[in-house]
């Protein structure tokens, strides 16, 4: 007997039909004599209406209140669950996030789980009851309402899973694993067995939708294994694990793209110690995260600072900076919103030489410039015009061998 932790996706739950299917594949495992904790999502499109809705009463949602109206979206999911689940013969029960003990910072929208107590949730299993957990959602100090952000619930799942111990924490989703890329950009793209967390994380951290970046850092501190699987298959998916030796014979595992980034551009930065710190504290605090960051030669004193954002904090992050540069004696703020980020990722990175060299030269060989560089120990990432995004993947899938012949 194993204790399973299943998290399905707003597609997966996306009607009464695929509820029910979903507790038909819950209680295959049920039967098998495995304890079932199962994450569920909002059905598809439901966050967004909840949000539109907020939108409509106000130009500007209050935090709290925003959180309250979009966390009812999973406890809708997890009710119909549970009915359909005793619809086929068998005890369940749900639980939303301040119920099953889920407690987080009060960040609203982008609050981290701290700790969770997991009694209720044993005591329900102990009673033989598959448990329903609402995702993406949890309780502060105070007793308020909050949620994990988008793709919340396979952190809720992950962070589970590793509460309570599990053997395995399967994310259900739309798609049968990690693809070596995009597949709908690259139709040669190949699914992988196995990967690490390390590249996991790197990936998600690039866009790639199959996992919510915190998740797969909760699986590598906890190390919880994730089997990444299709709903709508028996087949089995990707194992997101710890590092094997054997993993660092590949040198590229995957190509990553993100076109969720803007970049932001201070002319003529003082150049002196402290002004960095001036600069992206106020950022920081405010909860953008800040990926990329160039900073020219000191000429006469001053120097250029560049760096990216999500696009979704574009606009305040500008404002932001527009009033600090003004502090700061800087000349002038630019931004924009029309470039991506294209990575090449793989644990084989650390003990090969001349992957960022071959990535330049394959990006420069279809005339794509390279705006930005970042580099870490398994991924090398180039910004570039948005348009060139799909061209610049496919040739560099092919050009690292990752293209399924």
């Amino acid at each position: 007997m194993a204790l399973i932790v299943q998290k399905y996706g707003g597609t997966s739950v996306g009607s009464i039909e695929k509820i029910m299917a979903v507790a038909k594949r819950v209680v295959e495992y049920y039967e098998q004599g495995n304890e079932m904790v199962v994450v569920l999502s909002a059905m598809a499109g439901q966050t967004d209406s909840l949000i539109k809705l907020a939108y409509d009463m106000s130009d500007s949602p209050d935090p709290r209140e925003l959180d309250v109206i979009m966390s009812t979206g999973e406890q809708v999911s997890v009710g119909l669950f549970s009915m359909a689940i005793k619809s086929l013969g068998y005890d369940a029960t749900s639980l939303l996030g301040f119920q099953a003990s889920i407690n987080t910072d009060n960040l609203y929208g982008k609050s981290r789980i701290l700790d969770i107590k997991t009694d209720r949730i044993m005591k329900e299993l102990k009673d033989n009851r598959i448990v329903a957990v609402a995702g993406f959602q949890g309780i502060d100090d105070r007793g308020n309402i909050t949620t994990l952000g988008r793709g919340g619930s396979d952190t809720t799942a992950v962070a589970l899973a590793a509460a309570l111990k599990a053997d395995v924490c399967e994310i259900f989703t739309d798609v049968e694993g990690v693809y070596t890329t995009d597949p709908n950009i690259c139709p040669k793209a190949r699914k992988l067995d196995v990967m690490s967390y390390d590249e996991m994380l790197e990936m998600a951290s690039l866009g790639a939708k199959v996992l919510h970046i915190r998740s797969v850092e909760f699986a590598k501190k906890y190390n919880v294994p994730i089997h990444v699987r299709s709903t709508f298959s028996k087949e089995r998916g990707t194992m997101v694990v710890a590092e094997t030796e054997d993993m660092e014979k590949v040198v590229v595992s995957g190509v990553a793209y993100n076109k969720n980034e803007a970049r932001i551009t201070i002319r003529k930065v003082p150049d002196h110690p402290g002004i960095a710190s001036r600069i992206f504290e106020p950022i920081f605090e405010s909860g953008v995260v800040v990926d990329v960051i160039v900073q020219n030669t000191s000429e006469d004193g001053f120097t250029d600072l560049t760096f990216t954002v999500p696009k979704p904090d574009f606009h305040s992050a500008l404002k932001q900076v527009g009033v600090i540069a003004k502090e700061i004696g800087a000349e002038k703020v630019l931004g924009d919103e029309d470039i991506s980020k294209v990575s090449v990722i793989g644990v084989g990175m650390r003990s090969h030489a001349g992957v960022a060299q071959k990535m330049f030269k394959t990006l420069a060989q279809e005339n794509i410039n390279i705006m930005m560089i970042s580099t870490s120990e398994i991924k090398v990432s180039c910004v570039i015009e948005e348009k060139y995004t799909e061209l610049a993947v496919r040739v560099l899938h092919e050009a690292f061998g990752l293209d399924d012949e």
